[in-house]
């Protein structure tokens, strides 16, 4: 049985994910000494998840190649 097209996942279309994990919470706030190494771990403040989008890449005229050459 084949999986439905729909449902294949793609190396490019990996989301980024909006709730992370304890540990890269805790990794985070090291960063940012706002968690030490004997605070607790339940009730630990938020972080912030950063997105970054991805620039699209403007296409070069082949007049501009033609030009160099």
């Amino acid at each position: 049985m084949t999986i439905d097209k729909s449902l294949k996942i793609k190396a490019g279309s990996v989301k980024m994910r909006n709730v992370l994990t304890r540990a890269e919470r805790l990794t985070k706030l090291i960063e940012a000494d706002r968690w030490s190494e004997g605070d607790p771990i339940y009730g630990i403040p938020k972080v912030r998840v950063v997105k970054i989008s991805m620039k699209k890449k403007k296409k070069v005229k082949k007049e501009d190649e033609a030009e160099g050459a």
